[in-house]
């Protein structure tokens, strides 16, 4: 079949479909980085906007229990009042720089009333068993803290919660409240901060988070330029096959003994290749 017209075959059509499903799928990749990047580039808004503001009270930054936005995280608040030691939870599988490990929450009832799930740090796994060696106590009495607010977590499928053993699964605060049996904060809890040093025999701050958008744009891009590549991979293709079909064809024999002529100009004959090694040698 001479000339082009092998590239309305049914082989090549389906090579064309092929390649444009290819195309497809990297342009959806390409796409869905784009997104990943605007969701961190939202998470760094949030953490400039708020991370370092004035705290306000609990009260003026969520109305109700349940209250809460998206644009809140990170809003530091004051909080007053009583820890309840007794119902104080371990969220299990917080890895922190490597190392495994779990979280403190604890709840505090507030002056009004209500409770406020307070996330007192970080605690690494113990030596001997899957809890922490010690747990350092919550301050008695009357205590007034800062922390920064956080959205609640969901449950997570296959991983439950032992009733009696101090350790859930996620930051679930319908289920914290259900322990806690009295009215409390569902809409948020809140990550304790202190401006000053911390003493090494509490758990350890959630570190700053970082502004980091990381390298979905440049995925991104890379996806998008992967669709382009098929297309040209294709267009090599079909002109490799043309230059095999058409190899009687006299136009086609003097473009091929061109390209010949032209690649021969390029490559160095063996002596020029030893001129070149025995001028190398004299200069050193």
């Amino acid at each position: 079949m001479k000339g082009w017209r092998f590239a309305l075959t049914r082989r090549w059509a389906g090579y064309l479909a092929l390649t444009i499903a290819f195309a497809i799928a990297c342009a959806a990749l390409g796409m869905w980085q784009f997104a990943r990047r605007a969701e961190a580039q939202a998470e760094i808004s949030k953490i400039e906007a708020n991370y370092d503001r004035d705290p306000v009270p609990v009260a003026e930054a969520l109305p109700s229990l349940d209250a809460f936005a998206q644009d809140q995280k990170w809003l530091p608040v004051e909080l007053t009042g009583t820890y309840l030691s007794a119902d104080e939870q371990l969220v299990r599988n917080r890895p922190l720089s490597g190392r495994p490990g779990f979280e403190v929450l604890t709840p505090l009832r507030l002056d009004s009333g209500t409770v406020f799930i307070v996330d007192r740090g970080w605690l690494p796994t113990g030596s001997a068993q899957d809890a922490p060696d010690v747990v350092p106590p919550a301050p008695e009495g009357t205590v007034t803290v800062t922390v920064r607010l956080k959205q609640g977590e969901p449950e997570l499928a296959g991983r439950t919660t032992i009733a009696g053993s101090g350790q859930i699964a996620t930051v679930n605060l319908p289920q914290l409240a259900d322990v806690v049996g009295e009215p409390t904060y569902t809409g948020a809890y809140g990550l304790i901060f202190s401006p000053g040093a911390v003493p090494t025999d509490l758990p350890t701050e959630s570190p700053r988070p970082t502004l980091d958008e990381g390298p979905h744009l440049s995925y991104a891009l890379q996806w998008f330029v992967f669709a382009i590549i098929g297309f040209f991979g294709l267009g090599w293709a079909l002109r490799q096959e043309y230059r095999d079909i058409n190899a009687d064809d006299p136009e086609e024999r003097d473009r091929a003994d061109e390209r010949a002529r032209r690649r021969a100009a390029k490559d160095p004959t063996d002596d020029e290749s030893e001129d070149a090694l025995l001028d190398s040698a004299e200069r050193r």
